[in-house]
């Protein structure tokens, strides 16, 4: 099971310091997280398996790039999901080694072993940044199935119009002295436009906090609270959803977001839950 832990802890890291970090300070801190993953695995004496979390994480930046459409689409998502569930349920309890070999921690869900810690630092690293990232390429995936909108009014802006550019109507000549309507005028000023107002741009702090509300009130049993707060980001967004097109792409992208996001927090929470009982 820590191999599934320092997996996603790995994969969790990388792709928060790729979210805030660029350049040189990216490279340093792709190499302080490596330092990190592999003391936190050395205190559990799981040396080998922190090296394989660093090359998972590595193949996941590669498929998941921030900048670009994925590599493979969605699902790589879903192959680590499938890895990190199989790693859980398969691979046998270890022997402890290590400075933590054979001790408890103490945790407001009771004691629990070295490893059922790692797995838990690994989901929590997960719902932070890789939860965007895992939105993002199901988001993509989705869009490029949609084809292009064409704009109907822009085809129909140059019917009926004329040799000159003059509107070919039915009505009579015009008396001398007056203006031709076809003439061309001079155009009248066009008063400024109000500036943009684009809003808060939370959805990555929205995000990660919700993800983490999912997994609390998860694991807490607090299933109420949990369905309260789902109904009420419905209840937020519904003003913005109702003004949907006919396409209703709106309503379908806040559907996939929100969905996938939920289902990724959830997944966390039952892996958890499963380990637990299992008696990691």
């Amino acid at each position: 099971m820590i191999l599934a832990g320092l997996i996603l802890l790995s994969v969790g890291l990388a792709d928060v310091l790729r979210r805030f970090l660029r350049g040189r300070a990216l490279w340093a801190g792709i190499a302080v997280a490596g330092v990190v993953v592999l003391v936190l695995a050395a205190l559990g004496g799981a040396y080998l398996h922190a090296v394989a979390g660093l090359v998972v994480a590595a193949l996941w930046v590669w498929l998941l790039p921030l900048d670009g459409r994925p590599r493979l689409s969605f699902w790589p998502a879903v192959l680590l999901a499938v890895l990190v569930v199989a790693l859980v349920a398969l691979m046998p309890a270890r022997v402890m080694t290590g400075l933590f070999a054979g001790r408890w921690l103490a945790t407001p869900f009771g004691p629990i072993g070295f490893d059922l810690l790692v797995l838990g630092l690994g989901v929590f690293a997960v719902l932070l940044e890789t939860g965007n990232v895992i939105v993002r390429a199901a988001l993509l995936g989705e869009r490029a199935e949609i084809p292009e909108d064409v704009a109907p009014e822009r085809e129909a802006a140059g019917a009926g119009a004329g040799v000159g550019g003059s509107v070919v109507t039915g009505l009579a000549p015009v008396p001398p002295g007056a203006v031709d309507p076809g003439t061309p005028t001079a155009p009248e000023p066009t008063p400024p436009m109000p500036a943009a107002d684009h809003g808060f741009r939370g959805g990555r702090l929205i995000g990660p906090l919700e993800r983490v509300l999912v997994l609390l009130l998860t694991l807490f049993a607090a299933y109420p609270l949990l369905a309260a707060m789902l109904a009420a980001k419905g209840i937020v967004r519904f003003p913005e959803i109702s003004r949907d097109g006919v396409n209703g792409g709106r309503a379908e992208y806040f559907l996939v977001g929100s969905l996938v996001s939920w289902v990724v927090a959830l997944g966390g929470a039952l892996l958890l839950w499963w380990a637990a009982r299992a008696g990691f």
